[in-house]
């Protein structure tokens, strides 16, 4: 049997399967492998370093179907040439077909003992190892995090909500937090910080972490946790890939989200360059459009000259269980309404995966 091979269950990764399990010739194995065992809602992984909700309430089974096989390993390495894939326990797999979709680390953007120094919330891991050390904070503690942007301030307005106990700082670089939403969002939502005693450090200038102290244009300041979430880059495995990529690292990409000379190795999700910004949206529209075009392929049809645009709906982001902020067809959206959408959103999105579980 011919192997795709599919590297990360991620947004793309598992909507990818999800679309290709019901069409599947019965000479195509698939073969997953992502090194948790589960598809988990990243969007929500602020709320499980805030201690709000469990990892269990945003774990989805993948997919089951005799000729999908899952393997719980990380990828180390990917071979294009030999059309290999090395995993961390020192076993390979071949494949005829790949898509790439290991997601994102965080950017620390050389600045020298953040990697260290700093705890994160880009993996499932890493954030309830975050949730650990957030948790055992005494009364009054000070907490820093690092970057203002939709990950910084849900996570800020998560943990003053859920333990008001503790002092939350909020640091970012720009003239204000938010800066790539409309002035009415992040102005609303440095006003809701106001009244909840988040401290927003704004024009900041990280330039060193050490153990518990955060230098701001070089002045030193103590705090008892540090949580970095001031940037993201592709994963160390695409990073040595030998291909082409733009100045942010990403590969860049034919329109059939191939690689240039190389119809049988696919990226999907943060590893991609495209034209709009990463988000789950973005890589499940791709996952869409990778789907047609394998389909396509097994059933010797030819592929459509042009592929669509990929339409995203907007961002959304909570402050808390009541407030939120968004932007949903180029409309800015403040209060309760982009919170209950967003809570919507949700909610669809595990009723709907988790009805391929079978």
């Amino acid at each position: 049997m011919k192997k795709l091979v599919i590297l990360g269950g991620g947004y793309g990764g598992m909507k990818l399967l999800s679309l290709l399990i019901p069409n599947l010739p019965y000479n195509i194995m698939i073969i997953l492998i992502d090194k948790v065992p589960f598809h988990f809602l990243k969007t929500e992984y602020y709320a499980i370093a805030a201690g709000t909700i469990s990892d269990q309430s945003v774990q989805i089974p993948f997919p089951k179907h005799p000729q999908v096989r899952i393997i719980q390993q990380e990828i180390v390495k990917v071979d294009i040439e030999n059309q290999k894939v090395y995993m961390a326990e020192g076993d390979f797999m071949e494949y005829d077909d790949l898509v790439i979709g290991l997601g994102c680390e965080d950017n620390y953007h050389q600045v020298k003992g953040a990697k260290e120094f700093t705890n994160s919330i880009q993996t499932i891991t890493k954030s309830k190892q975050t949730h650990k050390k957030l948790h055992a904070l005494p009364s009054g503690a000070k907490v820093a995090i690092i970057g203002g942007g939709l990950s910084g301030v849900e996570l800020a307005a998560e943990l003053t909500e859920s333990k008001k106990e503790l002092q939350i700082y909020l640091f970012d670089r720009g003239i204000s937090i938010l800066s790539s939403y409309p002035k009415k969002v992040s102005n609303y939502v440095e006003k809701w910080f106001s009244t909840q005693n988040v401290k927003v450090i704004k024009k900041c200038n990280i330039t060193l972490i050490e153990e518990n102290l955060v230098y701001n244009h070089g002045s030193p300041e103590f705090f008892d946790c540090i949580v970095w979430t001031a940037g993201v880059k592709p994963s160390m495995v695409v990073n040595e890939l030998e291909t082409e990529k733009d100045q942010k690292g990403r590969i860049i990409l034919t329109k059939y989200h191939h690689i240039p000379n190389n119809e049988h190795v696919f990226v999907v999700g943060d590893c991609a360059s495209l034209s709009q910004p990463p988000s789950a949206q973005l890589a499940e529209g791709q996952a869409e459009q990778i789907a047609t075009i394998l389909i396509c392929r097994w059933r010797g049809k030819i592929l459509p000259s042009q592929m669509p645009p990929i339409k995203t709906k907007g961002v959304l982001g909570s402050l808390g269980k009541k407030r939120g902020f968004g932007l949903i067809l180029n409309t800015p959206l403040t209060g309760r309404i982009p919170r209950i959408i967003k809570h919507g959103v949700l909610w669809k999105s595990k009723t709907q995966k988790g009805k391929n579980k079978e």
